[in-house]
C-alpha cells in the first residue's frame, strides 16, 4: 500500500493498494483475452467507443482536473488542460478510425495486386510519468485502441489516484457497451511491475515515458527479446532569441516555457540563448516578469505557479543551484526554497555560465533557467544541438532565411522545432517526440498510429500464370 501525498502541503490524500506480480499476471491474461474481442470490432466502431470515452472525460473534466492539481501539484487550469488534451485526442482518433490503412501499389507482374495491410500489434503496455498523469496515457490509449489494440497501463506510483480515476471512467464506457473492461487494464505498481512489462514477450509494444536513465534500461530489456518500444524520455530544451526578435512575444514565451508546471514538463525551456546585443535588456524584463508570478495552492484559480511534485525534487533543485554557482553562474532571481508548507521553490534565473557548463548540459526537472550569451547564428544553432537530448527547441526572429535554415538540415536537431512560440505547449495534431537521448518515439498525431500496428506487404496473384519478380525465369 502506498500513500499518495499532496505536493502543496505534503499531507496524505489517500492510500492505494499496488499490484504485485500475481496481480500483473492475472491482468495481462485478461487483457490478452479482451483483445480477441476488441480486434474483431471494425475500426470505425472502435472509434465510436473512443468517442464515448472522450465524452465521459468531458463530463468529469473539472473534477478530474482538480484531482490532477491535488495529487500532481500542477495548477488547476493545467490540470483541466491535460484532461482536455485526452478529450482532443479521442476526437482525433475517431476520425482516424475511418482513415488508417495502406496503399494499393502497382505490381510489375501482370495479374498481380500489391497491397499494404495494417493490423494491430495486440497488447500495448503504457508506462507514464507523474508530470502528465492523464494526457500521456490519453495520447497512447486513444490511438492504440482505434488501431485494435488492448492496453495495459502502469502510471506513476505518486499519481495512483489519477490512474484509478481515469481507468474507472474508461471501464464504465466499455462495460456500458458490453465490452470487457480489461481492454484498458491498469496495474498500479513500482519498478517490479515496470520491469515485468519490459521483459514480457506477451507485451507487443511498450510505450515508456520517463527519464533517459530508466528509459535506457527499459529499451535494453525490450530489445533483448526483440520487442518493440516507443520511448519519450528527457529534454534539455533551448529558446534562441535573435536581435530582431519581438520582445513582446519573447518575455511571456520564456516565462511560460520555463516556469509553467513549475519546470516539470519534458518540453520546459532550460536554456535561453540571447544575442549579446539584447542580453541585459531581456534578463531585466524577464526578472521583472518572474517577480509577478502568482505562487499559491495549485487548485486556486488565481495561481500561476504551484509546488514541485516531491521533496526529492526540492533537493535536486537546491543541488543544481549550488552546482550552477560553483561553475561560475550568478543567480539573478530565485534559487531558494519558499518558506511555506509543501514543496515550493522559487522560479530561478541563472546567468554567466558558458554554453557547455556541466550543469547546463544536465536536465534538472525544476524551474531553473540558464541564460546564455551568443554572437553568431551558426554557433548558437550548434549549441542548441550539442546536448544529449533532442526534444523541443524555439527561435525568435523575423528573418525568413534564418527561419528556414533553423527548420533545415543544419538547423535544430529536435523532434519539435518552433518559431516565435515557446518550447512547451505542443498540439495533439502533430507527432510528439524527440531524437537522440529523448528516445526517438512519436505519439499522438500525424502518422504516429503506425507505431501501434504491424505492416504486411501482401501480393495476390489473380491470374493463371506465375511470372516472377525482376523478370527471373525459373523453368
Amino acid at each position: 500500500v502506498v500513500t499518495t501525498y499532496c505536493p502543496a502541503n505534503n499531507e496524505p490524500i489517500a492510500s492505494v493498494r499496488q499490484g504485485n506480480l500475481e496481480d500483473y499476471e492475472e491482468t495481462i491474461k485478461k487483457a490478452k483475452e479482451a483483445w480477441k474481442v476488441w480486434a474483431d470490432i471494425p475500426a470505425p466502431k472502435r472509434g465510436e467507443i473512443v468517442r464515448q470515452i472522450g465524452d465521459a472525460l468531458r463530463q468529469k473534466i473539472k473534477v478530474l482536473g482538480s484531482l490532477v492539481s491535488l495529487e500532481m501539484g500542477k495548477i488547476f487550469v493545467e490540470g483541466v488542460g491535460e484532461v482536455q488534451e485526452y478529450v482532443d485526442v479521442c476526437d482525433y482518433a475517431v476520425g482516424l478510425s475511418r482513415m488508417i490503412g495502406g496503399p494499393i501499389l502497382p505490381s510489375e507482374r501482370p495479374g498481380h495486386a500489391l497491397i499494404e495491410q495494417w493490423n494491430p500489434v495486440g497488447l500495448v503496455g503504457i508506462i507514464t510519468a507523474f508530470n502528465f498523469p492523464v494526457a500521456v496515457y490519453g495520447w497512447n490509449s486513444a490511438i492504440a485502441m482505434i488501431c485494435g489494440n488492448a492496453c495495459l497501463w502502469k502510471g506513476a506510483p505518486t499519481t495512483s489516484l489519477v490512474s484509478v480515476a481515469v481507468t474507472k471512467i474508461i471501464a464504465k464506457v466499455l462495460e456500458d457497451n458490453k465490452l470487457p473492461g480489461a481492454i484498458c487494464s491498469l496495474v498500479c505498481g513500482g519498478a517490479d511491475i515496470g520491469t515485468a512489462m519490459a521483459k514480457d514477450e506477451r507485451m507487443d509494444l511498450l510505450s515508456f515515458t520517463g527519464s533517459t536513465k530508466v528509459g535506457k534500461q527499459v529499451a535494453l530489456m525490450v530489445q533483448e527479446r526483440f520487442g518493440r518500444s516507443l520511448l519519450e524520455l528527457g529534454g534539455n530544451n533551448a529558446i534562441i532569441v535573435f536581435e530582431d526578435a519581438d520582445l513582446n512575444l519573447v518575455i511571456p514565451s520564456a516565462l511560460f516555457a520555463a516556469v509553467g508546471t513549475a519546470g516539470q514538463r519534458c518540453t520546459t525551456a532550460r536554456r535561453l540563448f540571447l544575442h549579446e546585443s539584447i542580453h541585459d535588456e531581456v534578463v531585466a524584463k524577464l526578472a521583472k516578469a518572474y517577480a509577478q508570478v502568482r505562487i499559491g495552492d495549485p487548485w486556486d484559480s488565481d495561481t500561476l505557479y504551484g509546488p514541485l511534485h516531491t521533496k526529492e525534487a526540492v533537493k535536486m533543485f537546491l543541488d543544481a543551484v549550488e552546482q550552477a554557482k560553483q561553475q561560475g553562474g550568478s543567480v539573478v532571481c530565485g534559487g531558494k526554497v519558499i518558506n511555506r508548507p509543501g514543496n515550493y521553490v522559487e522560479p530561478t534565473i541563472v546567468t554567466g555560465l558558458p554554453h557547455n557548463a556541466p550543469i547546463v548540459h544536465t536536465e534538472t526537472f525544476a524551474p531553473i533557467l540558464y541564460v546564455l550569451k551568443f554572437k553568431e547564428e551558426e554557433e548558437v544553432f550548434a549549441w542548441n544541438n550539442e546536448v544529449k537530448q533532442g526534444l523541443s527547441s524555439s527561435i525568435f526572429t523575423k528573418d525568413l532565411g534564418r527561419i528556414f535554415r533553423w527548420l533545415g538540415p543544419k538547423g535544430s536537431d529536435c523532434g519539435i522545432v518552433n518559431v516565435n512560440i515557446p518550447t512547451s505547449g505542443a498540439e495533439i495534431g502533430g507527432a510528439f517526440g524527440g531524437e537522440k537521448h529523448t528516445g526517438g518515439g512519436r505519439e499522438s498525431g500525424s502518422d504516429s498510429w503506425k507505431l501501434y500496428m504491424r505492416r504486411s506487404t501482401c501480393t495476390i496473384n489473380y491470374s493463371k500464370d506465375l511470372p516472377l519478380a525482376q523478370g527471373i525465369k525459373f523453368q
